[in-house]
Order: structure tokens, then C-alpha cells, then sequence
């Protein structure tokens, strides 16, 4: 009887604390300060900033920790650094908008290249910031992907690069397009003498498109879906933030209800419908409900004849059809899945075959 007991009340205090936890977690302060942060932008309410949209997803999953000074010094530093390169630097470029392309021609020296920098009677070797092939996509520690990340080390990758050189350009004054390819973000241009072209930092090259098809996994309806290779607008890149602060919330909080995470991708989806990550980790989460469901009935999911039997159920069978809708609805999408490790190798070989892929009359005009 005592032991029938002290299991009823160790039940009651589990669930409790659950209870805690799962509000805890609803409530969240500063996730919910990060999401009014950028759906304010969105609505007008507050003025665009790409850098309070990135920082305010970080400073969410640090739970106010985020150390703002330091990464306010450090963007200061780098912003006066492309500035005093373009007053010392005179390229080959002759368009109209020459000025807007040496601002573009700094922040790529910043990020990718090795420069010689005068101090007092001394002249010492900056060093560029560089690819970290260690956790590329976050699976380990979610920091990893993280701007202030890559400020604190000088080591970044595909999500963090890309955003870094967005934010400095908004702070020169310029425009920068974020762009999507396979597990990858890139830069994207439009100047008068050539067009589009593209940046990309983590290999330190501007590669033609035909680099990005060469992947494999870019289907031509990705391309017309706006899914990859679009040249994103300042909402659009806001709903990237809307998605890493999702994807921030689900670690900080793994067992949570999915309200909040299912309020920051639709958001996000209504900005930018098309926007295969927002739509797959939506598809995913009620994947996990629908699994969750088949445990409770003691149903394995790999079972024809299981999934079946448990449609029978109302809630069950909703949600397995808009498992089915979804996961069909990105497909047609043009979206392919690219494996992580074909991803690696993907990014190796640019630089192994730059002369292949590199746009050459854009790197004569930043010479």
C-alpha cells in the first residue's frame, strides 16, 4: 500500500513539473520578445533591421546572455575597416554604381581574403574569417550556426557567413540578397554592368549558376518555385530568421507543445510560401505527432497494417493525411533532399574546380 502510494504522488510531481516546464516553455520571454522583434518589422511597425532580427533569435536561445557589447564592438570594427578599404582601394570596375560595388568589393575582402593592414609604423597580415567543417549544420551545438559564433572565432559556415555579410552591408548602406541551394545560403547581386551574380564566402569565390545545378539536387522546379536560386527580398530573409528562431526554440525546449514553434513557421510561410525548410520542419512536427499517437496505441510506424489500424482513430487519421499532404506538396515543390555528406564534398569541389564554375568577368572588375 505505501509503495502504491509514493508512486501516486511521484506521478502527481512529474506531472507537475511537466506542467511547469511545457509553460515555462510557452511563455518564454525571449522567444516571445524575438518573434514580436521580427513580426514587427514585417508589419511595419518597426524599422527593418536584418542585424536585431538575427541577434534577437540568438539572445533567445541565450536567455539574455548573448554579450551585445562585444558583438556591437566587433561589427563596428568591421564596418570602418570595409570603409577605410574602399577610400584606399580603386578598382577596375567603370558602371555608374561603382560605389555601391566597392562596398560589396570590401565586405568580400573582409570575409574571404588576407590583407595587409597598416598600424602605426607597423603593417601586419589580417586574417579572413574561415570554414569550419566541424558541425556545419548545427547537430551537435546549434551555436555553431550562430553569427556570434563566428565573430567570437572567426569560423563560420553557409548560415552564419552569408548573414554576417548581409548585416554589414545594411550597415555601409548597401543591399545584399540572401539565397537558398541545398543545406547552403549565398549571396546574390544585381549590378548594372552584369546582372546577377553570386558571392560565395565560404569557398571565397562568385561562381556562375551552372555551379549550383551541377549539385544534382536543384530540380527546374525548384528554380520556377522560387525554392532555390531566388534572389530573396528583406521579408523574405526575416522569415529565415522566423525559421531559425523555430528551430532555436524546438532545442532550447525539445519536449514542448508546438504551438509556439507551428506560430513562428506559419508566420514565416506567409511571408514566404515557397520556403521548403519552414514547410519540411512543419511536415516533421506532425510526423512526431502522428508517431507519438502510434506509441500510445502500441503501433509500430513501419507497419502497413498498423498505420492503418490506427486511422481508425479521428485525430490519427487527421493528421496522417496532412503528414501525406504535406511531405507531397514539397516534393512537387521541386525540393530534393541533399545528403550532408554529398553536401561537403559539394562545397570542396568549388574550389577544387573554380576555374570550371568562377564568374571571370566579375573577378576582373573586383581586381
Amino acid at each position: 500500500m505505501k509503495e502504491i502510494l509514493q508512486k501516486k504522488i511521484y506521478q502527481i510531481l512529474l506531472f507537475l513539473l511537466l506542467g511547469t516546464v511545457s509553460a515555462k516553455a510557452q511563455n518564454n520571454q525571449f522567444y516571445n520578445e524575438a518573434y514580436k522583434t521580427i513580426d514587427n518589422m514585417l508589419e511595419d511597425r518597426q524599422k527593418y533591421s536584418f542585424k536585431d532580427a538575427v541577434f534577437s533569435v540568438e539572445e533567445a536561445y541565450y536567455q539574455g546572455k548573448l554579450d551585445t557589447i562585444r558583438i556591437n564592438k566587433e561589427l563596428r570594427f568591421l564596418k570602418s575597416f570595409a570603409e577605410s578599404i574602399v577610400k584606399s582601394r580603386e578598382l577596375n570596375y567603370k558602371g555608374s554604381d561603382k560605389e555601391k560595388v566597392n562596398k560589396y568589393a570590401a565586405l568580400y575582402s573582409i570575409i574571404c581574403q588576407s590583407l595587409p593592414v597598416a598600424v602605426r609604423d607597423t603593417v601586419i597580415q589580417y586574417k579572413p574569417f574561415s570554414y569550419d567543417f566541424a558541425d556545419v549544420f548545427g547537430h551537435s551545438d546549434l551555436p555553431n550556426l550562430f553569427v556570434s559564433k563566428l565573430l567570437a572565432t572567426k569560423k563560420g559556415n553557409c548560415n552564419s557567413m552569408p548573414y554576417l555579410y548581409k548585416i554589414l552591408a545594411e550597415e555601409l548602406g548597401v543591399e545584399a540578397n540572401l539565397a537558398l541551394a541545398p543545406n547552403h545560403v549565398y549571396i546574390k547581386h544585381n549590378i548594372k554592368s552584369i546582372g546577377w551574380f553570386n558571392t560565395e564566402l565560404t569557398s571565397g569565390i562568385f561562381p556562375e549558376d551552372g555551379w549550383l545545378m551541377a549539385s544534382g539536387y536543384i530540380h527546374l522546379d525548384a528554380i520556377r518555385n522560387g525554392v532555390f536560386m531566388k534572389a530573396l527580398d528583406n521579408k523574405e530573409s526575416l522569415a529565415l530568421c522566423l525559421f531559425d528562431l523555430a528551430q532555436a526554440y524546438n532545442r532550447s525546449f525539445p519536449n514542448n507543445d508546438g504551438e509556439f514553434v507551428l506560430k513562428a513557421l506559419n508566420r514565416a510561410l506567409q511571408i514566404y510560401p515557397n520556403f521548403a525548410k519552414a514547410l519540411i520542419l512543419k511536415a516533421e512536427f506532425h510526423k512526431i505527432q502522428f508517431e507519438k499517437l502510434m506509441e500510445r496505441e502500441n503501433l509500430k510506424t513501419d507497419k502497413a497494417e498498423n498505420i492503418k489500424l490506427v486511422q481508425q482513430n479521428p485525430k490519427a487519421k487527421e493528421l496522417y493525411e496532412l503528414m501525406q499532404k504535406e511531405y507531397g506538396h514539397i516534393y512537387d515543390l521541386g525540393y530534393r533532399q541533399m545528403p550532408e555528406g554529398m553536401y561537403l564534398d559539394w562545397l570542396v569541389s568549388l574550389k577544387m574546380e573554380r576555374n570550371k564554375y568562377e564568374n571571370k568577368k566579375l573577378m576582373n572588375n573586383f581586381k
